[in-house]
């Protein structure tokens, strides 16, 4: 089960949103392969019982650290 907390959405959306004025020009959404890279590897276990994955801006951050860092993130949308 996946809970998001209020401050895993804030952070997400400050990812997305970077990605998204970086990269208009692009059909695909940044959110959307944020999303994806966020969620890697919940849904690589989905077979197994994970129990209740929290998702705030901690986690976020540990998971998406490259991605908040990098100024370009052309590399990351496909």
């Amino acid at each position: 089960m996946l809970e998001f907390r209020d401050d895993g959405v804030r952070r997400l959306a400050e990812i997305a949103l970077r990605g998204e004025r970086a990269h208009r020009e692009h059909r695909r959404p940044p959110l959307h392969t944020v999303m994806e890279r966020l969620l890697e590897d919940v849904s690589f276990d989905s077979g197994r019982d994970q129990g209740r994955v929290i998702i705030d801006a901690a986690y976020v951050d540990q998971r998406l650290a490259d991605l908040a860092r990098s100024e370009d993130l052309a590399r990351y949308v496909l």
